[in-house]
């Protein structure tokens, strides 16, 4: 049976600030994953309107896959837009609404988990949420939320992602392995490293 421990409210309990007031918003581009809108904003506190240019994307998850003798899963990735292949710990969109419940949150990491690094949980397995974070919160409304999925085993069917992704392999690493690809830079993704941090935050990981 799926257990999960929250050491973190969902995203409701955090989103508690003062209503921002968008007075504008016209979509210039829509894919089926992002859009980008040209909005005009009056920010809390503010009586003159700003003008913005947003990359909308789905709310999403990240997991840090970890076995029963302690070994981080990583995958190797490319990633286009910046020509790399790079070791990241599995991640994906919920596509079921904008505004997706903790279940939701949960139903998406067991896929990801299934789809990109061929993992599952085991009989006695949590999953942990440690909240969310923005990634690049300059331009995009982008919203990661984190986990850490603890023991899990091989599923026995292999990772099976979808056509757009490009996933050579998947690979165990210890946590000394993975705190030095991280402090030597092997490691250069946003979401690994936020979620690291947010595992050594939380005495998950030291």
């Amino acid at each position: 049976m799926l257990q999960l421990n929250s050491k973190h409210g969902t995203q409701s309990s955090v989103n508690n600030e003062v209503a921002w007031i968008v007075t504008r918003s016209d979509i210039l581009f829509r894919n089926p994953h992002l859009e980008v809108r040209d909005e005009t904003v009056l920010i809390p506190g503010e009586d003159r309107p700003r003008r913005w240019t947003v990359v909308g994307r789905k709310k999403a998850i990240v997991v840090a896959p970890v076995t029963v003798e302690g070994r981080f899963v990583l995958i190797h990735q490319a990633r286009i837009p910046v020509q790399r292949w790079l070791w990241e710990f599995p991640a994906g969109q919920v596509d079921e609404t904008k505004s997706p419940t903790l279940e939701q949150l949960q139903d998406t990491v067991l896929r990801e988990l299934a789809e990109e690094a061929g993992y599952e949980l085991r009989p006695e397995g949590s999953l942990t949420y440690l909240g969310h974070y923005f990634p690049s919160q300059g331009f995009t409304d982008e919203e990661n939320h984190l986990f850490v999925a603890k023991p899990v085993r091989e599923n026995g069917v292999g990772f099976q992602p979808e056509h757009a992704e490009a996933i050579s392999q998947h690979k165990e690493f210890t946590l000394d392995e993975l705190r030095s690809m991280i402090a030597n830079s092997e490691i250069q993704d946003a979401n690994t490293l936020a979620l690291f941090a947010r595992m050594v935050a939380a005495g998950i990981v030291w």
